[in-house]
């Protein structure tokens, strides 16, 4: 834990809400703040300073200097008590944000900006971000309720392992219950009874979903005992995962997903479940890759 989530902004109104959101996090971590905004300009080699004919305020350095002004006291009015700071990188704003992201403990930004003034855009720096970032990215899409579980994407893959220990210090931190969600599909569950009724079962009917219980119980063994307090509850349903986990969002805070799941599995792949997350949940989606993605 560095002590420091950072926020991408660019003059949108998402990368504002992404910076109260951002402020709110750093106050439950007791970490610092750093508002960062992505400068390209200078790398297009467009004049920074006013124009001879227009007024000594205009110009698009001093256009950042005040997103960076107002996004910083947005997050003040939001977490007086965090300690922030700003910074203005001249950059592509997802070469900027994973190097942010590799002294951060959380990067928050939202789903869409500006179009191409920065374009901090699902589909564009958000989702490259959330697949490659050196910690959590959290993808803010519109302003998150205060209440409402926690809600977890468990696939059982190794790599999904950092995402319910984010979702539980989450759950933690924001005195919230955990829904910790598995979906399964008739393709990955149990092999269907054989024509002859005298040849055994491949597996007996009764295994259909308490294989998925297990699973799921094993996912969240070792968490429930680091994190007593948190309440969890287990729901394994049968569909698809991202109808499910879209559906759960509508009444959470936060849904936390890994980046890619055991392959077909339950397809936890940024492209797939995590993918159509960032475009379609109700509320914040946090992506946690797992450890061995690292470049």
């Amino acid at each position: 834990m560095s002590g420091l989530v950072v926020v991408g902004v660019d003059g949108s109104a998402s990368g504002l809400a992404a910076v109260e959101v951002a402020a709110r996090e750093a106050r439950l971590r007791g970490a610092g703040l750093r508002v960062v905004h992505a400068f390209i300009w200078p790398a297009m080699h467009v004049p920074l300073g006013p124009s001879p004919l227009g007024p000594s305020e205009g110009g698009v350095r001093n256009m950042v200097e005040r997103l960076l002004t107002e996004a910083v006291e947005r997050a003040r009015a939001a977490a007086p008590e965090v300690d922030v700071s700003q910074a203005s990188v001249t950059g592509e704003p997802l070469t900027v944000l994973d190097a942010q992201s590799r002294s951060a403990e959380l990067v928050v930004v939202g789903s869409r900006g500006m179009g191409g003034f920065v374009g901090l855009l699902v589909g564009s720096t958000a989702v490259h971000l959330a697949a490659h970032g050196q910690c959590p990215v959290l993808v803010v899409r519109d302003q998150p309720g205060v209440d409402g579980p926690i809600v977890l994407g468990v696939d059982g893959s190794v790599a999904g392992e950092r995402a319910v220990d984010f979702a539980f210090a989450e759950a933690a931190l924001r005195n919230a219950p955990l829904l910790a969600l598995h979906a399964w599909t008739t393709w990955n569950a149990p092999l269907p009874p054989p024509q002859d009724a005298s040849t055994p079962y491949a597996n007996p009917p009764s295994a259909l979903g308490a294989e998925e219980e297990r699973l799921l119980y094993e996912a969240l063994a070792g968490h429930r005992e680091k994190y007593p307090d948190v309440v969890v509850e287990h729901r394994v349903v049968h569909g698809r995962t991202r109808e499910a986990l879209i559906e759960a969002s509508r009444s959470a805070q936060l849904v936390v997903v890994g980046a890619r799941g055991r392959g077909g599995f339950a397809g936890l792949l940024l492209g797939s479940v995590s993918h159509a997350l960032l475009h379609h949940a109700h509320c914040p989606v946090a992506v946690v890759r797992g450890a061995d993605m690292h470049h």
